[in-house]
């Protein structure tokens, strides 16, 4: 005699009966099909153990809130059950998401009864394709700001207009609030499916997004005075603390240390702003209507909590304020890379390596390191890094190094502060820039080809870091032509180092203020008919360690990082080549160089049309993975161009998140 513990093929209780050997049999319960040896009928049953209550591991039909929310799993503020649809059979299965993450886990274990060998597998996916041998494999989705539901497929599923509508129906006999749900295409080709379909109601992301009232930008807890920005503030006269949590009318370009954010214009997860919060380690939401909805609560301790799927602004207790102003965030010690000063030697970006971090600031170092790679599928634009010593030559000489010492040794207020940043500013950009330095410049400016446009872009040894980014933090002048407009751009960039909110942000991480050197890097500037950003990592979830969220917008890339317009948002799985459309940007003008220098706005001829293809999203997230690899960093952000369908990469940085 054997004693056997079996679980029920479709269900979580757990039964002990005595068996003999025997032929075969098939056990059938409610919620699924499974072999089992044969039992003789004089099985004697043993106490049951686990008297909870058994749930089927799917059901055909959904009936009500809490058989959706038992089968079903929220994850950054959506709420979602996944379901599959037998062709042959015709049968529906809602199976618990929280058991079997994919489609694919359900139906070998449960369906198909037999191991994922890799034949069998590659046979299944091909019920991602047009034309599919067994099932449709569908997504159910309680959208939670927004309340709606809408139903999916994967967005590299090939799905017909035909799958759609027979997808659709089999939900609608067995969802109980089937008369609220829209297709959801969630991509480029089921976009144009969904408006094949005709019969089936849709909804794009697109326009969910638009209909969110809140976004989760970065979640958190802060406790600290809420602060009412007013749309008509001067940023320049603008004093934020460092313990303040800020309601922003519209997107502040150089934001300083805040405890909080909170806006009432959303931008992008990917824009400035949202990766300093990252870096900061603050929670970042964007909420419509903020400034009237918190109106009561200005000027007053507050404790400001976000989550992906709400956001909670309250009154602190007593007990609550005093815990926040004696504890200090826990913040990784930033390692500065030691600055060699004395090397004099500009060098072109094809001939660093690592340890020119040293000379060039990691902004060069990196890129000079992808370039020499020479990997396949995208471009490093040709370039030269100027390195610290001109700088650290340059302060002198303007007497700059004094000012610096004296604003250190100080502790002066917010505006003297303000103000004694400005004259360290103006000493280095009214100081004539040497002409060695300058005609050095010029001689490896002329490598790049005569009157060739640059953009002049900081690389500073204080941005860049893996516990410090900077990311927007000092100036880049882009579209600049001829030896001497150059010369004049370096010495902006080298005082940018010394704008305000640099200065807070490295005051904040515990950055000697001594210590800041700033390189150069010049590089030839790419006529973009499409720019932005991207990061290794999914919006809502940063265990997922396989997804590039791509920001994207026609034109030159500047608009998308400041975060003032929404871009077009992607989502690529870099595995499977799945790209999900998140939002799309449908501004009226784009950016592009300006002939007399600079850049200008013009119309947008492509208004309302999607930004990238799948193949440059793809070819982006290829990229990316890539250089994941090259540099050895998990979590990049990654700024990007390209002109038509090639691509250009002109940063790599760590994505710095706490």
């Amino acid at each position: 005699m054997l004693v056997l513990t079996l679980v029920g093929a479709g269900c979580h209780k757990k039964t002990e009966i005595e068996v003999r050997e025997g032929p075969r049999v098939v056990l059938i319960e409610d919620g699924g099909v499974a072999d089992a040896p044969r039992i003789d009928a004089d099985l004697t049953p043993l106490p049951v153990r686990d008297a909870t209550p058994v749930r089927p591991l799917w059901s055909s039909n959904l009936v009500d809130k809490a058989t959706f929310d038992a089968y079903s799993k929220e994850v950054n503020g959506e709420r979602f059950a996944k379901f599959v649809v037998d062709l042959k059979s015709d049968r529906v299965y809602y199976f618990d998401v929280n058991l079997f993450p994919l489609h694919k886990d359900f139906v070998f274990a449960e369906i198909y009864g037999k191991p994922q060998t890799p034949a069998a597998v590659a046979a299944f996916e091909r019920n991602y394709n047009p034309s599919k041998p067994e099932f449709l494999l569908c997504y159910l989705v309680h959208h939670l700001a927004q309340d709606m539901w809408t139903f999916a497929f994967w967005a590299g599923d090939r799905a017909t207009a035909a799958d759609v509508r027979r997808a659709y129906k089999r939900m609608a006999s067995s969802f109980y609030l089937a008369d609220q749900v829209k297709f959801r295409p969630d991509s480029n080709a089921q976009e144009v499916v969904a408006k094949a379909t005709g019969d089936v109601p849709f909804v794009l992301n697109d326009q969910l997004y638009r209909q969110a009232e809140y976004q989760l930008f970065n979640a958190g807890r802060a406790v600290g005075p809420l602060r009412l920005v007013p749309p008509d503030a001067d940023p320049a006269k603008l004093d934020l603390g460092a313990n303040e949590i800020v309601v922003l009318s519209t997107q502040l370009a150089d934001l300083t240390p805040v405890a909080g954010i909170i806006a009432e214009s959303f931008s992008s997860p990917l824009a400035h702003t949202s990766l300093r919060a990252k870096g900061w380690g603050i929670p970042n939401i964007g909420l419509v209507g903020a400034s009237t909805k918190l109106a009561a609560l200005a000027g007053k301790q507050v404790v400001f909590e976000a989550t992906p799927a709400a956001y909670t602004v309250r009154l602190a207790t007593s007990a609550e304020v005093e815990a926040a102003m004696s504890s200090r965030t826990r913040r990784p010690a930033v390692v500065m890379p030691t600055s060699d000063l004395a090397s004099a030697e500009l060098e072109p970006l094809a001939h660093m390596d690592a340890d020119d971090v040293h000379r060039f600031g990691s902004k060069a170092a990196n890129l000079g390191v992808i370039a020499h790679a020479g990997l396949p599928g995208f471009t490093v634009p040709p370039g030269f890094g100027v390195p610290f010593h001109y700088y650290d030559v340059h302060v002198r000489a303007a007497g700059a190094d004094k000012l610096i010492a004296a604003l250190t040794a100080g502790a002066a207020g917010a505006q003297a502060r303000k103000r004694e940043l400005a004259a360290i500013r103006e000493a280095i950009t009214g100081t004539a820039i040497a002409p060695e330095t300058c005609a050095a410049i010029g001689a490896s400016l002329a490598t790049l080809g005569a009157d060739t446009a640059v953009f002049v872009r900081s690389s500073h040894n204080a941005e860049d870091l893996p516990a410090f980014s900077g990311a927007g933090l000092q100036d880049t002048v882009a579209n600049v032509r001829g030896a001497r407009a150059v010369c004049d751009a370096v010495k902006s960039v080298w005082s940018s180092a010394w704008n305000p909110s640099a200065y807070d942000a490295r005051a904040l991480a515990g950055i000697p203020q001594t210590s800041v050197q700033g390189a150069i890097l010049v590089q030839v500037g790419v006529p973009a008919t499409a720019a932005g950003v991207m990061v290794t990592q999914h919006p809502g979830d940063p265990t997922d360690t396989h997804s590039v969220t791509i920001n994207a917008k026609a034109g030159l890339g500047m608009a998308v990082v400041d975060g003032r317009k929404t871009p077009e948002s992607l989502l690529v799985d870099w595995d499977n080549h799945g790209v999900r459309i998140l939002s799309r940007s449908s501004e009226p003008t784009v950016l592009v160089f300006d002939p007399s220098g600079g850049t200008r706005e013009v119309p947008n001829p492509n208004v309302g049309q999607a930004v990238l293809t799948a193949s440059m999203a793809i070819g982006l997230a290829d990229a990316a993975k890539q250089l994941v690899k090259l540099l050895g960093v998990p979590r990049l952000d990654i700024e990007w161009a390209a002109v038509g369908d090639k691509l250009y990469i002109v940063q790599a940085r760590p994505l710095v998140t706490f």
